[in-house]
């Protein structure tokens, strides 16, 4: 009967690895998780036997965030074919309503693009009994600029350029400032339509804080979740921006890097100040990422990034999705599975998986606090 047990976790492991070898990361706000990236390598992510069940039982519900939706799917397989009997249950919606109900103490935890805001964190604490909600580094990962211009098959940005083609001061993709930054390049005369997210987005945050780090004379407004410039087109989640840059001649959006590879849509090179502009790839946001520095205080492990980094290599548009859960006052039916599966995605093993299918890791020294946390759960 243990033989028996042991083949049958293998192959369900086996199973779920097959399936989820070649997602990548999604994006925030998106509803469609059916796109996958072939370039990843689908190797085995981690043996049944290191992940530890300590206790986990039951189903545990969680929420937020869909940038790192495909990210948790793979976890969650990998971690309910180690513990059978426990269901790890993410609803993909978008870091605002994950956070709401993380503070409405429906979900054991919650994802989300940004740190927890001094009011959501305020609002925590109605929950997290004797404690208040924390911010865990958990996946990151690039957010690419798509493009759709006939003729053209490569395309450099930069950080002001970029700002003055999502701000409606740029219209035309022959603009001599365009044409600076690719020299040899043959660019048409087709007018510019540049698509944002229709909803509060992380994702859309996240881009205005590289181009108000970055240009900040080209672009005055405060990173919020919500579109601020005027001009362009609103599409419905990565899904609905990737789809309309895919079908529009002149289309320029933006949407995290699973969309671009698996709908084959181009992606603009940033140039950073750096010897060559930087592609967008999962390795290149590691590169950015590795230079994050923790600016939370106690146990909240927010970053701050460096979104105007000249560093080689390094990819300046990027993400960083965090798990919230309470410090202390965590419901004592779920704390024990909250704590394994944490320990499980925090674990190299864990982090190994998004190494190997396309995701940007997050810092060894950072990890290695978040394991401690993570420890201290209460």
């Amino acid at each position: 009967m243990k033989l028996q047990r042991k083949n049958m976790l293998r192959a369900s492991a086996l199973g779920a690895l097959v399936v989820s070898g070649a997602l990548v990361l999604t994006a925030c706000g998106s509803d469609d998780n059916t796109k996958t990236d072939a370039g990843a390598s689908g190797k085995p992510s981690a043996a049944v036997g290191d992940i530890k069940c300590e206790g986990a039982k039951g189903k545990l519900l969680a929420s937020g965030s869909s940038a790192q939706k495909n990210a948790v799917d793979l976890w969650v397989k990998n971690y309910m074919a180690a513990c059978p009997g426990v269901e790890v249950n993410y609803k993909s919606s978008s870091s605002g309503e994950g956070i709401v109900a993380f503070n409405q103490g429906t979900v054991g935890f919650a994802g989300t693009d940004s740190a927890l805001k001094p009011e959501a964190v305020e609002e925590s604490k109605k929950i997290c009994t004797g404690g208040q909600g924390i911010d865990l580094p958990m996946v990151g990962g690039p957010i690419a600029i798509g493009f759709n211009v006939a003729g053209v098959d490569k395309l450099t940005l930069d950080a002001p350029t970029l700002a003055a083609i999502f701000n409606d001061k740029i219209k035309k993709w022959d603009d001599e400032a365009i044409k600076k930054l690719n020299p040899g390049v043959t660019l048409p005369a087709t007018a510019i339509q540049a698509f944002h997210r229709s909803e509060d987005s992380g994702t859309t945050e996240n881009l205005g804080k590289y181009l108000k780090t970055a240009a900040p004379e080209a672009w005055t407004y405060e990173a919020a979740k919500k579109w601020p410039a005027p001009g362009g087109q609103a599409a419905s989640g990565s899904s609905g921006v990737a789809s309309q840059v895919k079908a529009v001649d002149g289309a320029i959006g933006y949407f995290e890097l699973s969309y671009a590879s698996s709908q084959s849509i181009k992606t603009v090179d940033i140039a950073t100040g750096a010897a060559a502009p930087v592609k967008a790839t999962g390795e290149n946001a590691s590169k950015a990422i590795a230079a994050a520095k923790i600016s939370g205080t106690g146990d909240d492990l927010a970053l701050k990034l460096d979104y105007a980094t000249k560093a080689e290599g390094a990819y300046p548009i990027v993400l960083v999705t965090y798990e919230v859960v309470c410090d202390k006052g965590n419901k004592p039916e779920t704390l024990p599975t909250v704590k394994s599966f944490l320990n499980y995605t925090a674990s190299e093993a864990g982090q190994k998986v998004l190494t190997e299918n396309g995701y940007a890791p997050i810092p060894a020294e950072i990890n290695a606090k978040v394991r401690e946390v993570i420890a201290k759960l209460a």
